[in-house]
């Protein structure tokens, strides 16, 4: 495949700089090769020495950026009565019951984020099939499935992110955009692989974090020292 100037110029940049040493480098080179010429989202990605067939060592979590991600999210809530006031009260795009079932069920999917309370999850079982593939359905342990919907709209509208181990022990997770400021992209990253390494199951065994990379959207791979990263997150 045939690559472009700059992203040859970029990939230039990351192959001299080699494995860097702090977060703090890899964020200021990660923003030197960041050339496209629209706002790149800047990704975090690992691979976890863990194995994510066995149920005990899979890697899940939450977390709220602390600057965000650089996204206006699309919120969905579904359930029912005073809930519907208070999810929009706290930010929601989108605020109903059985009609918003339908539609799902019909082929509307223009939102980015569904929270449901459990009274309603009943309903949005039978949507499995279409919000699954997607990253859509509501789940207890990311906090999308509760009966206080003001506090799980305002952490999604602020930056929350879920970030889960894929069937390649990768995970792959945005931390901003290459427009926001180093210092708030810094910490947005090192609040993630905080996280990351906190979330290392019992069972795993051997070396954890395996690698970690930092890119944006078109541009190449920043490599960062594993063990800079946990030491520097105080880790």
């Amino acid at each position: 495949m045939k690559q472009g100037k700059r992203y040859r110029a970029a990939a230039e940049i990351a192959r001299r700089a080699g494995p860097v040493r702090s977060l703090a480098e890899a964020v200021k080179l990660v923003k030197e090769t960041a050339r496209a010429k629209f706002d790149e989202t800047i990704v975090i990605s690992s691979h976890l020495g863990v194995d994510p067939r066995h149920s005990d060592q899979l890697v899940r979590g939450t977390v709220v950026l602390p600057h965000g991600t650089g996204k206006s999210l699309r919120v969905l809530v579904l359930c029912k009565g005073d809930k519907e006031r208070e999810a929009r009260e706290a930010g929601a795009d989108f605020a109903g019951s059985d009609e918003f079932v339908k539609k799902i069920q019909e082929g509307w999917l223009d939102i980015d984020a569904i929270v449901a309370t459990p009274d309603m999850m009943g309903e949005v079982g039978k949507l499995g099939r279409v919000l699954g593939p997607r990253g859509l359905m509501p789940n207890p342990k990311s906090g999308t499935v509760t009966f206080d919907v003001a506090k799980a709209v305002r952490e999604l509208k602020s930056g929350k992110i879920e970030f889960r181990v894929d069937k390649g022990a990768n995970i792959h997770a945005p931390v901003g955009k290459a427009s926001f400021a180093e210092d708030r992209l810094l910490e947005n990253t090192r609040v993630l692989v905080r996280e990351i390494v906190r979330a290392k199951p019992t069972a795993a065994k051997g070396t954890y974090l395996k690698s970690l990379t930092i890119s944006s959207t078109m541009g190449p791979g920043i490599a960062i020292d594993t063990q800079s990263a946990i030491t520097e997150t105080g880790q």
